[in-house]
Protein backbone atom coordinates (compact mmCIF):
# COMPACT_ATOMS: atom_id res chain seq x y z
CA UNK A 1 0.00 0.00 0.00
CA UNK A 2 1.53 3.35 -0.87
CA UNK A 3 1.12 6.61 0.86
CA UNK A 4 0.90 9.80 0.41
CA UNK A 5 3.51 12.57 0.97
CA UNK A 6 1.85 14.30 4.26
CA UNK A 7 -0.86 12.12 4.74
CA UNK A 8 -1.56 10.42 8.27
CA UNK A 9 -1.05 6.96 8.48
CA UNK A 10 -4.34 4.87 9.10
CA UNK A 11 -4.75 2.11 11.32
CA UNK A 12 -7.26 -0.70 11.56
CA UNK A 13 -9.86 -1.44 14.71
CA UNK A 14 -8.48 -5.08 14.20
CA UNK A 15 -4.67 -3.92 14.36
CA UNK A 16 -5.23 -1.06 17.28
CA UNK A 17 -6.80 -3.43 19.36
CA UNK A 18 -3.83 -6.59 18.52
CA UNK A 19 -0.79 -3.94 19.96
CA UNK A 20 0.44 -5.70 22.76
CA UNK A 21 0.84 -2.96 25.19
CA UNK A 22 1.81 -5.04 28.02
CA UNK A 23 4.76 -7.27 28.88
CA UNK A 24 4.59 -10.71 28.77
CA UNK A 25 1.08 -12.43 27.23
CA UNK A 26 -2.04 -10.68 27.79
CA UNK A 27 -4.02 -12.16 30.92
CA UNK A 28 -7.92 -11.95 31.09
CA UNK A 29 -8.76 -9.73 34.21
CA UNK A 30 -11.15 -11.84 36.31
CA UNK A 31 -13.17 -8.93 38.00
CA UNK A 32 -12.26 -5.03 37.80
CA UNK A 33 -12.34 -4.62 41.17
CA UNK A 34 -9.23 -6.05 41.29
CA UNK A 35 -7.93 -3.30 40.19
CA UNK A 36 -9.76 -1.34 42.82
CA UNK A 37 -9.66 -2.76 46.10
CA UNK A 38 -12.09 -1.49 49.12
CA UNK A 39 -10.27 -0.83 52.16
CA UNK A 40 -11.93 -0.74 55.68
CA UNK A 41 -12.59 3.71 56.49
CA UNK A 42 -10.00 5.36 58.19
CA UNK A 43 -7.21 2.21 57.36
CA UNK A 44 -4.65 2.71 54.66
CA UNK A 45 -4.02 0.68 51.78
CA UNK A 46 -1.93 -2.24 53.20
CA UNK A 47 0.15 -3.20 49.40
CA UNK A 48 2.36 -5.60 49.79
CA UNK A 49 5.77 -5.05 49.66
CA UNK A 50 7.56 -6.91 46.65
CA UNK A 51 10.97 -8.02 46.46
CA UNK A 52 13.17 -5.49 44.54
CA UNK A 53 11.38 -2.07 44.94
CA UNK A 54 11.63 0.37 47.42
CA UNK A 55 7.88 1.44 47.56
CA UNK A 56 4.78 0.61 47.77
CA UNK A 57 3.43 -0.10 44.00
CA UNK A 58 -0.36 0.82 42.86
CA UNK A 59 -2.83 -1.67 41.92
CA UNK A 60 -2.17 -2.10 38.31
CA UNK A 61 1.51 -1.83 38.09
CA UNK A 62 0.62 -4.98 41.19
CA UNK A 63 -1.26 -6.93 38.89
CA UNK A 64 0.83 -6.56 35.74
CA UNK A 65 3.76 -7.55 37.58
CA UNK A 66 2.08 -10.63 39.31
CA UNK A 67 1.11 -11.52 35.84
CA UNK A 68 4.84 -11.39 34.55
CA UNK A 69 5.92 -13.22 37.62
CA UNK A 70 3.27 -15.74 37.06
CA UNK A 71 4.18 -16.46 33.55
CA UNK A 72 7.88 -16.58 34.56
CA UNK A 73 6.64 -19.08 36.77
CA UNK A 74 4.66 -21.15 34.58
CA UNK A 75 7.75 -21.57 32.12
CA UNK A 76 9.71 -22.44 34.61
CA UNK A 77 7.55 -25.09 35.91
CA UNK A 78 6.55 -27.16 32.50
CA UNK A 79 7.78 -30.13 33.15
CA UNK A 80 5.15 -30.70 36.12
CA UNK A 81 2.17 -29.36 34.71
CA UNK A 82 1.03 -32.38 34.89
CA UNK A 83 0.32 -31.88 38.77
CA UNK A 84 -2.83 -29.84 39.09
CA UNK A 85 -2.11 -29.27 43.11
CA UNK A 86 0.34 -26.28 42.90
CA UNK A 87 -2.48 -24.44 40.95
CA UNK A 88 -4.93 -25.25 43.34
CA UNK A 89 -3.18 -24.07 46.22
CA UNK A 90 -2.13 -20.89 44.44
CA UNK A 91 -5.55 -20.37 43.21
CA UNK A 92 -6.76 -20.70 46.78
CA UNK A 93 -3.94 -18.77 48.22
CA UNK A 94 -5.09 -16.04 46.30
CA UNK A 95 -8.94 -16.43 47.40
CA UNK A 96 -7.55 -16.46 50.79
CA UNK A 97 -5.74 -13.34 50.48
CA UNK A 98 -8.84 -11.57 49.02
CA UNK A 99 -11.10 -13.35 51.60
CA UNK A 100 -8.64 -11.89 54.54
CA UNK A 101 -9.97 -8.29 53.49
CA UNK A 102 -12.15 -6.63 55.79
CA UNK A 103 -15.48 -5.94 54.25
CA UNK A 104 -16.42 -1.75 54.79
CA UNK A 105 -20.26 -3.16 54.92
CA UNK A 106 -19.66 -5.42 57.88
CA UNK A 107 -20.38 -2.79 59.88
CA UNK A 108 -24.25 -2.61 58.92
CA UNK A 109 -24.44 -6.37 60.31
CA UNK A 110 -27.38 -7.19 62.08
CA UNK A 111 -24.87 -8.34 64.99
CA UNK A 112 -25.71 -6.45 67.76
CA UNK A 113 -22.21 -6.85 69.02
CA UNK A 114 -21.30 -4.61 66.11
CA UNK A 115 -22.74 -1.90 68.20
CA UNK A 116 -20.17 -2.14 71.34
CA UNK A 117 -20.38 -2.56 74.57
CA UNK A 118 -20.58 -0.22 77.46
CA UNK A 119 -20.26 -0.25 81.60
CA UNK A 120 -22.03 1.55 83.94
CA UNK A 121 -23.55 1.60 87.44
CA UNK A 122 -26.33 2.96 88.83
CA UNK A 123 -27.42 3.44 92.23
CA UNK A 124 -31.02 4.78 93.90
CA UNK A 125 -29.96 7.04 96.92
CA UNK A 126 -33.16 5.91 99.03
CA UNK A 127 -32.86 9.29 101.85
CA UNK A 128 -32.27 12.19 99.07
CA UNK A 129 -34.21 10.78 96.40
CA UNK A 130 -31.91 10.36 94.25
CA UNK A 131 -30.81 8.01 91.36
CA UNK A 132 -26.84 8.26 90.52
CA UNK A 133 -25.97 6.72 86.57
CA UNK A 134 -22.27 6.33 86.55
CA UNK A 135 -21.31 6.32 83.05
CA UNK A 136 -17.79 4.05 83.36
CA UNK A 137 -16.60 3.24 79.67
CA UNK A 138 -17.38 1.79 75.96
CA UNK A 139 -15.43 -0.96 74.19
CA UNK A 140 -15.96 -3.76 71.39
CA UNK A 141 -15.21 -7.27 73.48
CA UNK A 142 -15.01 -9.20 69.93
CA UNK A 143 -12.82 -6.94 67.66
CA UNK A 144 -12.92 -7.44 64.31
CA UNK A 145 -10.08 -4.89 62.65
CA UNK A 146 -10.74 -2.31 65.41
CA UNK A 147 -11.77 -2.52 69.26
CA UNK A 148 -14.20 -0.20 70.35
CA UNK A 149 -17.31 1.21 69.41
CA UNK A 150 -18.79 1.23 65.64
CA UNK A 151 -16.91 3.96 63.87
CA UNK A 152 -19.34 6.87 62.83
CA UNK A 153 -16.43 9.39 61.21
CA UNK A 154 -14.48 9.08 57.84
CA UNK A 155 -11.04 8.47 59.91
CA UNK A 156 -12.66 5.43 61.31
CA UNK A 157 -13.03 6.64 65.12
CA UNK A 158 -15.89 9.03 67.09
CA UNK A 159 -16.52 11.51 68.92
CA UNK A 160 -18.79 9.44 70.84
CA UNK A 161 -21.06 10.91 74.39
CA UNK A 162 -23.66 9.28 76.45
CA UNK A 163 -27.27 11.20 77.09
CA UNK A 164 -30.08 9.42 79.28
CA UNK A 165 -33.62 9.70 79.20
CA UNK A 166 -36.43 8.77 81.72
CA UNK A 167 -39.45 6.41 80.33
CA UNK A 168 -41.99 7.02 79.78
CA UNK A 169 -42.39 10.66 79.48
CA UNK A 170 -39.07 10.96 77.93
CA UNK A 171 -37.71 15.07 77.01
CA UNK A 172 -36.07 17.83 77.11
CA UNK A 173 -36.74 18.09 80.80
CA UNK A 174 -35.29 14.32 81.50
CA UNK A 175 -32.26 14.19 79.52
CA UNK A 176 -28.91 14.26 80.86
CA UNK A 177 -25.78 13.92 78.88
CA UNK A 178 -22.26 13.27 79.64
CA UNK A 179 -18.83 15.04 77.96
CA UNK A 180 -17.98 14.24 74.62
CA UNK A 181 -14.62 12.27 73.71
CA UNK A 182 -13.25 13.04 70.96
CA UNK A 183 -11.40 11.11 68.38
CA UNK A 184 -11.81 7.63 70.27
CA UNK A 185 -13.03 3.72 69.68
CA UNK A 186 -12.70 3.16 73.41
CA UNK A 187 -14.18 6.20 75.19
CA UNK A 188 -13.25 6.47 79.36
CA UNK A 189 -15.90 8.67 80.54
CA UNK A 190 -16.05 8.03 84.62
CA UNK A 191 -18.34 10.30 84.80
CA UNK A 192 -21.85 10.43 87.29
CA UNK A 193 -24.76 12.30 86.17
CA UNK A 194 -27.45 12.14 89.02
CA UNK A 195 -31.80 12.41 88.70
CA UNK A 196 -33.28 14.37 91.38
CA UNK A 197 -36.04 14.58 93.04
CA UNK A 198 -37.29 10.15 91.89
CA UNK A 199 -39.52 8.99 94.18
CA UNK A 200 -40.43 5.16 94.72
CA UNK A 201 -43.30 5.45 92.42
CA UNK A 202 -40.55 6.02 89.97
CA UNK A 203 -38.59 3.59 91.15
CA UNK A 204 -41.47 0.93 90.29
CA UNK A 205 -42.68 1.85 86.62
CA UNK A 206 -39.63 4.07 85.01
CA UNK A 207 -37.15 3.08 82.83
CA UNK A 208 -33.73 4.47 82.13
CA UNK A 209 -32.57 4.56 78.58
CA UNK A 210 -29.10 4.96 78.31
CA UNK A 211 -27.85 5.83 74.56
CA UNK A 212 -24.45 6.69 73.27
CA UNK A 213 -24.18 9.00 70.12
CA UNK A 214 -21.24 10.21 67.89
CA UNK A 215 -21.34 14.39 68.03
CA UNK A 216 -20.93 15.59 64.64
CA UNK A 217 -20.23 19.79 64.34
CA UNK A 218 -21.55 20.30 60.60
CA UNK A 219 -24.10 17.08 60.58
CA UNK A 220 -27.14 15.93 63.12
CA UNK A 221 -25.36 13.61 65.66
CA UNK A 222 -25.40 9.91 65.01
CA UNK A 223 -27.14 7.23 67.09
CA UNK A 224 -24.83 4.39 68.02
CA UNK A 225 -26.51 2.25 70.09
CA UNK A 226 -28.43 2.12 73.42
CA UNK A 227 -29.77 -0.07 76.30
CA UNK A 228 -32.61 0.24 78.54
CA UNK A 229 -32.91 -1.01 82.30
CA UNK A 230 -35.81 -0.65 84.49
CA UNK A 231 -35.42 0.90 87.77
CA UNK A 232 -37.37 -2.25 89.31
CA UNK A 233 -34.45 -4.02 89.21
CA UNK A 234 -32.37 -1.85 91.69
CA UNK A 235 -32.32 -2.36 95.11
CA UNK A 236 -32.48 1.15 97.50
CA UNK A 237 -28.76 2.29 98.54
CA UNK A 238 -26.90 -0.28 97.03
CA UNK A 239 -24.82 -0.46 94.07
CA UNK A 240 -25.68 -2.36 90.79
CA UNK A 241 -22.79 -2.14 88.18
CA UNK A 242 -24.65 -3.19 84.33
CA UNK A 243 -21.78 -4.40 80.84
CA UNK A 244 -24.66 -4.47 78.73
CA UNK A 245 -24.21 -4.96 74.83
CA UNK A 246 -25.75 -1.56 72.77
CA UNK A 247 -28.42 -2.56 70.96
CA UNK A 248 -30.59 -0.63 67.89
CA UNK A 249 -32.59 2.33 69.19
CA UNK A 250 -36.11 0.63 69.92
CA UNK A 251 -39.03 2.51 69.17
CA UNK A 252 -40.98 4.94 71.83
CA UNK A 253 -44.45 4.27 72.51
CA UNK A 254 -46.16 6.73 70.58
CA UNK A 255 -49.71 6.10 72.19
CA UNK A 256 -48.30 7.53 75.30
CA UNK A 257 -50.62 10.42 76.64
CA UNK A 258 -49.12 13.96 75.71
CA UNK A 259 -50.51 15.53 78.80
CA UNK A 260 -48.39 13.70 80.83
CA UNK A 261 -45.01 14.97 79.38
CA UNK A 262 -42.57 15.32 82.17
CA UNK A 263 -41.35 19.19 82.66
CA UNK A 264 -39.09 18.84 85.75
CA UNK A 265 -39.56 17.82 89.30
CA UNK A 266 -40.61 20.09 92.44
CA UNK A 267 -39.77 19.71 96.03
CA UNK A 268 -42.51 20.76 98.48
CA UNK A 269 -42.74 20.92 102.07
CA UNK A 270 -45.93 20.55 104.09
CA UNK A 271 -46.74 21.71 107.87
CA UNK A 272 -49.75 22.25 109.54
CA UNK A 273 -49.05 24.92 112.40
CA UNK A 274 -51.45 24.26 115.36
CA UNK A 275 -50.37 26.91 117.25
CA UNK A 276 -50.77 29.51 114.30
CA UNK A 277 -53.60 27.52 112.43
CA UNK A 278 -52.39 27.44 109.39
CA UNK A 279 -50.92 25.54 106.30
CA UNK A 280 -46.70 26.20 105.66
CA UNK A 281 -46.27 25.88 102.29
CA UNK A 282 -42.46 25.57 101.45
CA UNK A 283 -41.20 25.75 97.83
CA UNK A 284 -37.75 24.09 98.23
CA UNK A 285 -36.25 23.41 94.83
CA UNK A 286 -36.57 21.95 91.54
CA UNK A 287 -34.50 20.32 89.16
CA UNK A 288 -34.71 19.42 85.67
CA UNK A 289 -36.92 21.94 84.53
CA UNK A 290 -37.80 21.95 80.69
CA UNK A 291 -36.01 25.03 78.85
CA UNK A 292 -37.97 27.65 77.69
CA UNK A 293 -35.46 30.17 76.19
CA UNK A 294 -33.49 30.00 73.38
CA UNK A 295 -30.21 29.88 75.06
CA UNK A 296 -31.23 26.50 76.72
CA UNK A 297 -32.54 28.03 80.12
CA UNK A 298 -35.15 29.27 81.89
CA UNK A 299 -35.94 32.22 84.40
CA UNK A 300 -38.48 30.24 86.76
CA UNK A 301 -40.44 31.33 89.40
CA UNK A 302 -43.35 29.44 91.22
CA UNK A 303 -47.02 30.45 92.00
CA UNK A 304 -49.39 28.96 94.60
CA UNK A 305 -52.98 28.30 94.91
CA UNK A 306 -54.90 26.85 97.88
CA UNK A 307 -58.67 26.29 95.94
CA UNK A 308 -61.48 26.62 96.36
CA UNK A 309 -59.97 30.39 96.43
CA UNK A 310 -63.55 31.96 97.18
CA UNK A 311 -61.77 35.72 98.17
CA UNK A 312 -58.77 35.33 95.26
CA UNK A 313 -56.36 36.12 98.21
CA UNK A 314 -54.76 32.71 98.13
CA UNK A 315 -51.72 33.20 95.42
CA UNK A 316 -48.78 33.55 96.29
CA UNK A 317 -45.25 33.47 94.44
CA UNK A 318 -41.35 33.39 94.82
CA UNK A 319 -38.87 35.25 93.57
CA UNK A 320 -37.48 34.43 89.90
CA UNK A 321 -34.55 32.82 89.14
CA UNK A 322 -32.51 33.68 86.60
CA UNK A 323 -31.07 31.47 83.91
CA UNK A 324 -31.17 27.97 85.06
CA UNK A 325 -32.90 25.04 85.12
CA UNK A 326 -32.37 23.77 88.66
CA UNK A 327 -33.32 26.50 90.98
CA UNK A 328 -33.48 26.98 94.86
CA UNK A 329 -36.07 28.97 96.32
CA UNK A 330 -36.06 28.13 99.77
CA UNK A 331 -39.54 29.84 100.09
CA UNK A 332 -42.50 29.70 102.75
CA UNK A 333 -46.19 30.75 102.17
CA UNK A 334 -48.56 30.45 104.95
CA UNK A 335 -52.52 29.79 104.65
CA UNK A 336 -54.69 30.77 107.74
CA UNK A 337 -57.23 27.97 107.78
CA UNK A 338 -58.69 25.27 110.23
CA UNK A 339 -57.76 22.03 110.19
CA UNK A 340 -60.89 20.64 109.73
CA UNK A 341 -60.97 22.98 106.14
CA UNK A 342 -58.18 21.13 104.81
CA UNK A 343 -59.88 17.91 104.14
CA UNK A 344 -61.94 19.83 101.44
CA UNK A 345 -58.74 22.09 99.82
CA UNK A 346 -56.69 21.36 96.98
CA UNK A 347 -52.98 22.93 97.07
CA UNK A 348 -52.16 23.90 92.89
CA UNK A 349 -48.65 24.72 92.58
CA UNK A 350 -47.41 25.93 89.07
CA UNK A 351 -43.52 26.73 87.70
CA UNK A 352 -43.50 29.56 84.96
CA UNK A 353 -40.74 31.19 82.99
CA UNK A 354 -40.77 34.91 83.36
CA UNK A 355 -39.92 36.73 80.08
CA UNK A 356 -39.92 40.43 79.48
CA UNK A 357 -42.42 42.26 77.40
CA UNK A 358 -44.15 39.48 76.40
CA UNK A 359 -46.69 36.49 78.58
CA UNK A 360 -44.69 34.07 81.04
CA UNK A 361 -44.66 30.46 79.96
CA UNK A 362 -45.97 27.56 81.56
CA UNK A 363 -43.37 25.34 82.51
CA UNK A 364 -45.16 22.61 84.59
CA UNK A 365 -47.62 22.45 87.44
CA UNK A 366 -49.15 19.52 90.25
CA UNK A 367 -51.65 19.08 92.41
CA UNK A 368 -51.90 18.22 96.01
CA UNK A 369 -55.37 16.67 97.31
CA UNK A 370 -57.90 14.67 98.35
CA UNK A 371 -58.71 14.05 94.90
CA UNK A 372 -54.81 13.82 93.99
CA UNK A 373 -53.33 9.90 93.49
CA UNK A 374 -50.24 7.90 94.10
CA UNK A 375 -47.46 10.43 95.68
CA UNK A 376 -48.97 13.67 95.49
CA UNK A 377 -52.46 12.04 97.89
CA UNK A 378 -50.04 10.18 99.91
CA UNK A 379 -48.20 14.05 100.98
CA UNK A 380 -51.33 15.65 101.60
CA UNK A 381 -52.42 13.07 103.97
CA UNK A 382 -49.29 12.51 105.85
CA UNK A 383 -49.33 16.36 106.41
CA UNK A 384 -52.40 16.07 107.96
CA UNK A 385 -52.21 12.76 110.06
CA UNK A 386 -48.62 14.30 111.56
CA UNK A 387 -49.53 17.98 112.92
CA UNK A 388 -46.39 20.13 112.89
CA UNK A 389 -44.41 18.23 111.35
CA UNK A 390 -43.06 19.23 108.18
CA UNK A 391 -43.07 16.49 105.24
CA UNK A 392 -40.96 17.03 102.13
CA UNK A 393 -41.73 15.05 99.30
CA UNK A 394 -40.19 15.65 95.54
CA UNK A 395 -43.22 15.78 92.84
CA UNK A 396 -43.02 15.37 89.12
CA UNK A 397 -44.07 18.22 87.25
CA UNK A 398 -46.30 18.14 83.73
CA UNK A 399 -47.72 20.00 80.98
CA UNK A 400 -50.88 20.22 81.70
CA UNK A 401 -52.21 23.46 83.40
CA UNK A 402 -53.73 22.45 86.60
CA UNK A 403 -57.43 23.90 86.97
CA UNK A 404 -58.00 27.26 85.00
CA UNK A 405 -55.32 28.86 86.04
CA UNK A 406 -53.90 31.78 83.77
CA UNK A 407 -50.39 33.33 84.70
Amino acid sequence: MTQRKGEKPTISIQEHMAIDVCPGPIQPIKQISDYFPRYPRGLPPAAPQQAGHAGPPGPALSRSTSTSAASSTAESERPNEDKPDRACASASSQAGRRDEEPDVEGYDSDDSTTLGTLEFSLQYDQENNALNCTINKAKLPIPRYKKGLKPMDHNGLSDPYVKLHLLPGASKANKLRTKTLHNTLNPVWSETLTYYGITDEDMVRKTLRISVCDEDKFRHNEFIGETRIPLKKLKPNQVKNFNNCLEKQLPVNKTEDKSLEERGRIMISLKYNTLKSCLVVGIIRCAHLAAMDANGFSDPYVKTYLKPDENKKSKHKTAVKKKTLNPEFNEEFCYDIKYADLTKKTLEVTVWDYDIGKSNDFIGGVSLGINANGERLKHWFDCLKNKDKKIERWHTLTNELPGSLND
